[in-house]
């Protein structure tokens, strides 16, 4: 029964809104805004490059001290940022839809600048809160709740979106996915504000600086830079393979209907089946031997697509492919990684800590995944996803070093 009340307890259900709220905006930039941009004509190089977009989740760390160091308005701390920066995130990503790909492509590229900025700084607050909301023993399982309701808020622009886009204006489908921030803006409204821990920043130099210097005393320059060489390799093939999901499943000759039929039938079970089993392997296994398993797991995810790239378009191993990424990606690695960056952060820094940690793991997904439609331009899909299972297992290498399997801290 203790189980069950940690399951189903207020504040791991006030994690689970907040990673849906969290996820939506950035699945909206990889999945309902590459569909759009393809649809409307622009070629594979430049929506590789398009992916530079997302450059602000990447540099988080530099404003995430601002964000510990200030309250805003009564909320709280926390709450305060979350429920401003999830109001502006439904302004605009409903105003997106109005522009023209063709003719305003780069009022487009501002557009979506300014949405990754604002979703990044969403991310900030939200993982903060996760981190302080949260007992240390919650954390694994808070870590595959936050992962899961992250990549199940894909399903509204990959599945929904491109379902309603067959029917209907893309101004109305972008405001229809922006309208589902309220589901995190509602629960912000809703839940308790989290204790403050120790002495907050009391000036910005504080905030920028005290961080930064506990992380690298902790463990010494050389362990600094292995532990961050480790959160940014760990997804490297698994963030290219996904890159650009969508121009691939249309280059094969799948519609938008069927894509978002095999994202709504297989995905969300999938992600729902790999928060479970996620959530309760890493209780059982511990993190650092989750690390272990899961990244086995999600490289082998990898060759799924290099399977259907030979296949063609069948709808049936499209919803198989579908399915297990979303189980193994970010069900159960990404969850791993996520518990592993949040037990290294400590509580009087959590804000700019874990944004530092996860920045590290956004630069494969921004800067090198800006690479991928040169890539696959010039070796092609198969190819393309062999190399990607390949740069899986650089990361599980320095896991002996960064996670050894039996020192298995929970």
């Amino acid at each position: 029964m203790q189980g069950w009340r940690a399951i189903l307890n207020g504040r791991v259900l006030a994690v689970l809104f907040l990673g849906f709220s969290s996820g939506l905006p950035l699945y909206t930039v990889l999945y309902l805004v590459q569909a759009w941009l393809a649809k409307s004509g622009v070629d594979v190089k430049m929506l590789g490059l398009f992916a530079l977009v997302r450059f602000p989740y990447t540099f988080k760390f530099l404003w995430a001290p601002f964000m510990d160091r200030f309250t805003l308005g009564r909320l709280g701390r926390r709450r305060g940022w979350m429920a401003l920066t999830q109001l502006l995130l439904f302004v605009l990503i409903g105003a997106l839809g109005a522009l023209d790909p063709q003719t305003q492509l780069g009022w487009v590229i501002a557009g979506c600048t300014a949405l990754t900025f604002v979703s990044a700084s969403q991310d900030i607050v939200v993982d903060a809160y996760r981190r302080e909301i949260l007992d240390d023993n919650q954390q694994g399982l808070g870590a595959a709740v936050i992962v899961n309701a992250y990549k199940a808020a894909s399903l509204i622009p990959s599945a929904l979106g491109l379902v309603l886009a067959d029917v209907m204006s893309w101004q109305g489908v972008f405001w229809i996915v922006g309208a589902f921030m309220f589901v995190g803006l509602v629960c912000t409204l809703l839940a308790p504000e989290p204790e403050v821990y120790g002495q907050p920043p009391r000036n910005m130099q504080e905030a920028v600086v005290l961080p930064f210097k506990e992380f690298v005393a902790r463990g010494g320059w050389r362990h600094s830079v292995l532990f961050l060489a480790f959160i940014l390799l760990y997804k490297l093939g698994d963030s290219m393979a996904t890159a650009l999901a969508t121009k691939f499943y249309l280059d094969l000759g799948f519609t938008t209907t069927q894509i978002g039929i095999a994202a709504n039938t297989t995905g969300w079970w999938a992600a729902l089946a790999g928060g479970v089993v996620g959530g309760i392997w890493m209780i059982r296994l511990g993190v650092n031997r989750a690390l272990w398993v899961f990244g086995v797991l999600q490289a082998v995810s990898i060759l799924g697509f290099a399977w259907l790239a030979k296949a063609g378009p069948d709808p049936a191993l499209l919803a198989l492919v579908f399915g297990f990424e979303a189980f193994a990606s970010p069900g159960l690695g990404a969850a791993a990684l996520v518990a592993f960056n949040s037990r290294a952060s400590d509580r009087r820094y959590t804000a700019t800590q874990y944004a530092l940690f996860s920045s590290f793991v956004t630069i494969p997904i921004t800067f090198i995944s800006s690479s991928v439609g040169y890539i696959v331009a010039a070796i092609g899909w198969f190819q393309f996803f062999l190399l990607c299972f390949v740069l899986a297992f650089p990361a599980m290498l320095m896991l002996p070093k960064v996670a050894p399997w039996s020192e298995n801290g929970r």
